[in-house]
């Protein structure tokens, strides 16, 4: 009992001497070690896809508040000048640059070579690629139309590899470089009626795994972020399996994390050079280890929730197939 006594006493000690005040001095580490890093990002080059709203948007203001200097892309050039405009309104304690504005369209693939030809000549070079442009889908896959599939793996996909092999030469001749993939995760899960959004960003995971390993030694980093449910406009803009737009706001999406937020995390694994980020509540994260450690559950637990589905948009077993409230006709 005497032995027991002491060997307690030593641990509570132990715990006292050392480990508490440990806490205090590795978060002041950390804290310094962020606010080195971020100073290393002033004058940066940093090319962002999909930055006319939600995520993108959010990442310009984390980044130009950085002193990065900011190509901002996407389809919407209206948009654009808009977070132009606000950005250049926003005042900062370090020298900042205006933002150069860049028509992008994903999906249009033929011209993404010299689209990035274009967005090199701007500035000579590009320090940090974000390829965080995408668009979400939801439909079961029965009454999918093919094309849709396509479209959603042309943007979400071929898109993001295509503006990385078209910047990749550049980064591996200067010797670093650092993309960032804005991936989901369902890109390491898979759940019913999101099939072909599944799909391209399980892509996404496999191309920016075997990236990371081939350029490793060139001093070119890979990042994989991949976000739970994010408050922004990506399920309303989502496309359905037979072209249209979902048009509604997802209970999930409505109730998920605020784009800044996302973005302040994306910006401190920049800074951290983190390889593969979670970004999610505990659910997400307990289904993929469910995924990998008991599949079979995994499993069952999908069937559940694709019968659910089904029964929900096909309002019952034997019923017809309706299209979600406020859908519209993609154009």
């Amino acid at each position: 009992m005497f032995g027991m006594t002491i060997s307690t006493s030593f641990w509570v000690w132990l715990l006292k001497v050392i480990w508490i005040p440990s806490v205090p001095l590795y978060i002041l580490y950390r804290y310094l070690k962020y606010k080195k890093g971020r100073a290393m990002l002033i004058g940066k080059v940093v090319l962002i896809t999909g930055a006319s709203s939600g995520l993108g948007e959010a990442l310009a203001h984390k980044f130009y508040m950085c002193g990065c200097r900011l190509i901002l892309a996407s389809r919407r050039r209206d948009e654009l000048e808009r977070v132009k405009n606000d950005l250049m309104k926003r005042l900062a304690d370090i020298p900042t640059y205006a933002p150069v504005v860049l028509e992008l369209d994903l999906s249009d693939f033929t011209t993404m070579e010299e689209r990035m030809e274009t967005a090199l000549s701007i500035f000579s070079h590009i320090d940090i690629l974000i390829n965080n442009g995408g668009i979400s889908y939801r439909g079961d896959i029965m009454s999918t139309n093919t094309d849709v599939d396509y479209k959603v793996m042309l943007v979400n996909y071929f898109g993001q590899v295509a503006i990385t092999k078209a910047l990749l030469p550049s980064m591996t001749r200067r010797g670093s470089g650092h993309i960032i993939t804005v991936s989901s995760v369902q890109g390491k899960i898979a759940i019913p009626h999101r099939s072909a959004y599944a799909a391209s960003k399980h892509a996404l995971q496999a191309f920016c795994d075997t990236l990371r390993a081939e350029v490793a030694s060139t001093g070119v980093k890979v990042t994989l972020i991949s976000p739970g449910y994010i408050h922004t406009r990506l399920s309303m803009n989502a496309i359905t399996g037979s072209g249209h737009t979902y048009g509604v706001m997802d209970e999930a999406t409505a109730t998920g994390y605020t784009p800044e937020y996302v973005a302040q995390r994306i910006l401190e694994a920049v800074i951290a050079d983190e390889k593969d980020v979670v970004i999610s509540s505990l659910g997400p994260r307990l289904a993929i280890l469910l995924r990998c450690l008991l599949p079979r559950l995994y499993f069952y637990i999908m069937r559940r929730r694709a019968k659910k589905l089904s029964h929900a948009m096909h309002g019952g077993p034997t019923g017809g197939h309706q299209q979600p409230p406020g859908a519209r006709k993609n154009k």
